[in-house]
């Protein structure tokens, strides 16, 4: 089957069906809580949206939301679910590079979840972004990123995750997603998202239903650290997870806490 946005390396891969939304949201709530709360307006971004359930989670606490994602795909996906009442939510498409001219001034806060700085694969670009963003922020507004713990994953050679199995559109069906990295000189890394139909005793057991190679860059702590403070703003804090736990070379993730000077 072709994709129907065939320059978008994340059409037909069904995100939404592959993460149990409810219990991450529920993980991810305290933290999500604890930071945007010292938001000074509330008026927040979501970058790299994706299908929208954070925007939905933060618009259904009251917060007006705007969420930009570069996927047409992922777009189409979030604008078709309805959100809760009262409160703000919009979705605009396009990359993070180009956040100043995509969302006025004036928000309170953001997060970028999902591991979506990494499709920012040049330096210019993760400094212009930060940049950009800044300018769309008032002081004060806080921001929090998180992407895979690049530092372990480029010192261990790892290629791979764990598999998701979440259930599939037919009685008896499992929908499997794999994740595939390959290493490249300078950090970068070839992603292949893959998701396959899995019908234990049929013949073939596994069918592909799609399949992409992205180009990612393998942002370690220290290179963030720098042009976020170059942009103007402060690191207050790293977490090893979305629930809060403290950094270190072998937790899953990279979470920063920083705030507009």
């Amino acid at each position: 089957m072709e994709p129907d946005h065939p320059a978008d390396p994340y059409d037909q891969l069904r995100y939404r069906g592959l993460i149990a939304w409810p219990e991450r949201l529920r993980r991810e709530a305290p933290l999500l809580e604890r930071v945007l709360g010292t938001a000074p307006v509330t008026a927040v971004l979501d970058l790299g949206c994706g299908t929208g359930e954070h925007s939905r989670f933060l618009q259904a606490l009251g917060y007006q939301v705007t969420g930009v994602d570069a996927s047409e795909a992922q777009i189409v996906e979030a604008e078709a679910c309805p959100p809760e009442d009262g409160g703000t939510l919009r979705f605009v498409q396009g990359g993070l590079e180009s956040i100043e001219t995509l969302v006025p001034a004036g928000f309170g806060g953001a997060i970028c979840l999902g591991n979506t700085l990494p499709h920012l694969t040049e330096l210019d670009a993760l400094g212009h972004f930060f940049t950009g963003l800044a300018s769309r922020l008032v002081a004060g507004a806080p921001v929090l990123l998180q992407l895979l713990n690049y530092d372990r994953i480029l010192d261990r050679g790892e290629r791979t995750f764990p598999v998701s199995l979440r259930p599939g559109e037919a009685e008896g069906e499992e929908t499997v997603f794999l994740r595939l990295m390959t290493h490249q000189p300078g950090g970068m890394l070839n992603f292949t998202p893959a998701t396959l139909r899995f019908r234990p005793g049929l013949e073939p057991p596994l069918e592909l239903i799609a399949a992409r190679n992205v180009m990612l860059r393998g942002w370690r702590r220290s290179e963030l650290e720098g042009p976020l403070r170059d942009a103007g703003f402060e690191v207050r804090e790293a977490f090893g997870s979305m629930t809060g736990d403290s950094w270190g070379g072998g937790t899953s993730d990279l979470v920063l806490w920083a705030v507009k000077r």
